[in-house]
This record gives structure tokens, sequence and C-alpha cells, in this order.
């Protein structure tokens, strides 16, 4: 597929775009998605807000991956099948594979009705924007009491499957596996996010913990827990990616060799302790220091300084640190 694809990508654009869709759609039916991570795959693939009406309701996400409510705008395009419609939202022209899209997005939802997938009670179960009741229900299909005590672990899908219930779910970030951890004998083969500990019923606390935690993951940190970032994890949480503060702005201009002098002036406890861990002299190293403080907009070096500098890394890693390859 992938050959097929590098081929039809120099011959016709377009055409690869399409066999892009198809296989995209094809991987989450493998996966046994379901009908929510379904939709807002379509709405992430097409910049345009998705719909389904099914049994008398209406569910709709855009394209970041957030419901909306049941009242839209203009149908366009749409398939009507028995038992539902399906829609996207796009105002003028369509674009080039809106009309895949629809396509294999209700062929999705026709395969996924004839074979009920258990992981797509997983995928309700850690949706926050699902009501309680329909998550509590979810997880009692699942045989899960929705007091115990569970974490979630998020993977990558190119990474072996870790061992129990799991599902793969639309994030922000791409697609990524979420396992339901329930004895803390979840072992990720690969990097893994591991959430917080909870009762089954507030599932989606943990969910999105660990989407944080894998997205802060790195080669010299395969593995984080959620727990771990204590404090941090509200304001990780918190921070929107889509726009970043000029702190996180300023850290993302430096080049490596600034990132490694900024890392060592923090980290050290004196310039002259800094300059002998990075193998330069102290008086070249001051120099570098004054020109990362006109660059930042403060000095590392002060108590202020340390934690707007360590705060800034953790968001940027938000972007660059072994993000989901699908």
């Amino acid at each position: 597929m992938q050959e097929l694809l590098g081929r039809l990508t120099a011959l016709d654009p377009e055409a690869s775009e399409t066999l892009k869709v198809v296989a995209y759609f094809d991987a989450l039916v493998v996966a046994a998605v379901g009908i929510d991570g379904l939709l807002r795959a379509a709405a992430a693939m097409s910049g345009a807000v998705a719909g389904i009406e099914r049994r008398d309701r209406v569910s709709r996400f855009s394209p970041e991956g957030r419901r909306l409510d049941d009242v839209g705008g203009p149908c366009s395009p749409e398939l009507v099948k028995p038992g539902f419609r399906v829609w996207l939202e796009r105002e003028g022209a369509p674009h080039a594979n809106d009309e895949m899209v629809v396509e294999r997005l209700a062929l999705a939802l026709e395969l996924r009705d004839a074979r009920h997938g258990a992981g797509s009670g997983l995928e309700i179960a850690v949706d926050a924007a699902t009501p309680v009741g329909e998550r509590v229900a979810a997880l009692a299909a699942l045989r899960v009491d929705a007091g115990a005590r569970i974490r979630l672990v998020a993977t990558s899908l190119d990474d072996p499957a870790p061992q129990g219930l799991s599902t793969v779910v639309p994030t922000r970030y791409g697609m990524l596996r979420a396992t339901l951890d329930a004895f803390g004998t979840c072992s990720p083969a690969g990097h893994a996010g591991l959430g917080p500990w909870v009762g089954a019923d507030h599932a989606p606390t943990s969910w999105n913990g660990a989407i944080v935690a894998y997205r802060l993951t790195g080669a010299d940190d395969p593995v984080i827990d959620a727990a771990s970032l204590g404090v941090m994890l509200e304001l990780v949480q918190s921070y929107d990616p889509d726009r970043p503060h000029e702190d996180v702005v300023a850290l993302g201009r430096l080049d490596a060799h600034e990132s490694e002098i900024l890392r060592a002036l923090v980290e050290s406890d004196s310039v002259r302790s800094a300059a002998a861990r990075l193998g330069i002299h102290h008086t070249t190293l001051r120099a570098r220091h004054e020109t990362l403080t006109r660059r930042l907009g403060y000095d590392p070096r002060t108590p202020v300084g340390r934690m707007r500098a360590v705060t800034a890394t953790l968001l940027l890693r938000l972007h660059h640190a072994s993000p989901p390859r699908h």
C-alpha cells in the first residue's frame, strides 16, 4: 500500500489522497473504533464538521475533536443509509475527497454495527463528552464495575498492544490506543503514558492524563506516569497547544545547541558548573547566558526564570516529543 501510494503521489496526487482516506478508515474498522471515534476521524480528515443522525439522535464533531450541539450548518455532502444518515458540513464548493470521506464513514458505521466491537464500549467510557450514565452502561457491558479502581494507558498504534481491553481513540494529536489497566500489570512494549488511578466511572480523567503523559515521553523517558507530574499535570492539561504562550514560542526558536546551553544553565548550581558540564570556558558561557536572556525575555538563572524555562520546556514537548505517528 505504501509503495502504491508513493507511485500515485507522483502521478496523481488527488488519487493518492483518496487511497489514504480508504486506508485510514480501513484501519479504524480493524481497530473497532466506535461511532464517536469515526465521526472525529472524518471531521479531522476533511477539516469540516462531521455528523450522524441515528435513532432520532444527532451527533456532531468539529475538526478539532470537540462534540458540538445537534444544530448545524448545511449538510453537504450527505449520505442516507438504512437506520442512519451521515454528512459533512461544508460551505461553498466541496473538497476533492469529501464524497469519499462520507462514503467510507458510512461503510465503517455499517461494519461496526454488524459486529458490535467491544472496543467501542471502552471508547464511550473514556469520552468526557459522553453522559455519565452512558459511560457507566458501557462499563457494565465490558463487565467493569463503575466503582473499580482503574487507569488508562496511552500507546502508539505502531507498538504492540498491551495486554488488556483496548481500543483506538482519535485525539487532537492523532490516533492513540487506549488500554484499560485494572491491576497495575499492564507492561507496554514501547512509549506509553500512564493515566492516574481513578474510579472507572471517571475513566476520562485517567485517559486525558495518559494522553498528556504519552506526549511527554522521549528517548530518555519512554514511559511516563501522569501521577509523577503532580500539580504540573493540571497546568499541562489546561494549556492550548493551538495558542502557544510566548515563552513556548521563544523556546521553540532555539536551536539544539542553544537548548543544550539553556538546560545546563537551568539545571546546574552555578555558571561555572554549567560551563564544566558543557566543556566550555565560563566567560564564554556568561556571554551566551546574556544572549539567551535577551532572546527569551527573562534570565533563566533566577528562581522565577528557572520555573518559566522548565514550564515552557514541558509545554513545548507536547508538540514535539514522541508524537503519535497516525
